[in-house]
């Protein structure tokens, strides 16, 4: 029994290790210069030690290295769930009031760079779970604090 133990890990370990050797993370394109993808596709973002990525379908759609980057921001997205509310009403009245009740959150990040003559920026959706990495690998490569997007005022 041991030994079908043994052997079997020594299979899915070194499989488990080449599959989680990604840098990547999945993130929703929300507009900015990128112009060859749609707003609202899913792209893979990649936090390199010298630059970043864009991907989309293993193709790279930019490349902008670390030392253009201007600044990194980011923001939430709060609303209410009256959609998800409205149709657990119709099966339960109680239910359906509680999840009106509920928030949901969005969680975006910007950049901006310039590099020599060539400007740009993007916003991209992130997972809540991974919102906080991003920042911190890009704050860590960049050497530039986030800003958060949420606490600046406009003033016409």
């Amino acid at each position: 029994m041991y030994r079908v133990i043994a052997l079997m890990l020594c299979f899915l370990f070194p499989a488990a290790v080449f599959a989680a050797d990604d840098n990547s993370y999945k993130v929703m394109y929300d507009g900015g210069t990128v112009q060859q993808v749609k707003v609202g596709k899913e792209v893979k973002l990649f936090i390199d030690p010298k630059d970043v990525r864009i991907e989309k379908d293993k193709t790279e759609l930019v490349n902008i290295p670390a030392a253009s980057i201007t600044e990194i921001s980011y923001g939430q997205d709060v609303h209410r769930r009256i959609g998800a509310a409205i149709g657990l009403a119709v099966v339960s009245l109680g239910v359906g009031a509680l999840m009106a009740l509920t928030k949901s959150k969005k969680h975006y990040v910007g950049i901006t760079w310039a590099n020599g003559d060539t400007k740009g920026g993007f916003v991209m959706q992130c997972d809540k779970s991974e919102y906080r990495g991003i920042l911190t690998g890009l704050e860590g490569i960049t050497g530039k604090k986030p800003v958060d997007s949420d606490a600046m005022t406009v003033k016409n």
